[in-house]
């Protein structure tokens, strides 16, 4: 892979951390304590909602982001050749 292919490469690897990073401080740092008043007032499976985001709810979005990340990523590297 010469230079430019590779600083491009790192680039899109970069934005696609800096997103995945961002969607994890909202999920967790926004929906579990910035917002968790306006989303008490919606009720999920019983429980309030910011309750259940701090509880359940990012651990799934976290689960997800791997999957995303991990999807993204291939499609990366397959666009610069550089997958197993």
């Amino acid at each position: 892979m010469d230079n430019s292919a590779a600083q491009a490469y790192w680039k899109e690897n970069v934005s696609v951390i800096l997103k995945m990073l961002a969607i994890w401080f909202i999920v967790s740092y926004g929906c579990g304590i910035i917002f968790i008043d306006e989303l008490n007032a919606i009720s999920f499976g019983g429980f309030k909602l910011g309750f259940w985001f701090a509880q359940q709810g990012s651990i799934y979005v976290f689960v997800i982001l791997i999957f995303v990340y991990a999807k993204m990523m291939e499609r990366i590297e397959k666009k610069y050749d550089v997958h197993e």
